[in-house]
């Protein structure tokens, strides 16, 4: 876990972020560098600042958020994460693993609903090296070195998502991915 990262573990708050609508709270706080009014939140997400403030509480009351005094622009709510918020996996027969599993669900949605809107769009980039709409799924064998590998690119661009708009970093994009073990298949002969 990098050093700036929330880690969460508590199942109960967990389950709070399997809300598509607290998920994007926190993935968008996160984005505009850890801090934001109800009123940035709201103007980022399109949605009415006062949809905002049931799962607000619920996210502070479960410390994934804090709430801080404001400058004159409302409520402000300051993530607990420098980078971003990770979840503790305790696989098997666990309310941790439901948990995690709703979260991905949620988070598959979320991205799924992402693409769509995207792809709808006649102005988006699909090809080349600015393309900024891909979905692909991909099935291979790796060994340990391969593992570590695909371990360490998906935390560079977890790096590379986290940081503040600037003039440079215009772009706001979505990115997903799940990295599973598949159990290979016998076949009966």
């Amino acid at each position: 876990m990098a050093r700036n990262d929330h880690h969460v573990s508590d199942t109960a708050t967990i389950r709070l972020l399997a809300s598509p609508a607290r998920q994007e709270i926190v993935d968008t706080l996160e984005a505009l560098g850890g801090e934001a009014s109800v009123a940035e939140l709201a103007a980022e997400l399109g949605r009415p600042a006062d949809s905002l403030y049931y799962h607000l509480r619920l996210l502070v009351r479960g410390r994934v958020v804090d709430e801080i005094a404001g400058n004159g622009d409302g409520r402000r709510y300051r993530s607990r994460a420098r980078t971003r918020t990770r979840l503790a996996y305790k696989p098997g027969a666990t309310a941790n693993a439901v948990a995690v599993e709703r979260v991905a669900g949620s988070l598959l949605r979320i991205a799924g609903r992402d693409f769509a809107a995207a792809i709808a769009r006649r102005d988006v980039v699909v090809d080349g090296a600015l393309r900024e709409l891909w979905a692909s799924r991909l099935k291979g064998w790796v060994g340990d070195a391969e593992l570590a590998e695909i371990n360490r690119l998906l935390e560079r661009l977890a790096a590379l998502l986290h940081g503040r708009r600037s003039a440079r970093r215009h772009r706001l994009v979505s990115l997903a991915w799940v990295l599973a073990p598949l159990r290979e298949r016998t076949r009966s002969g």
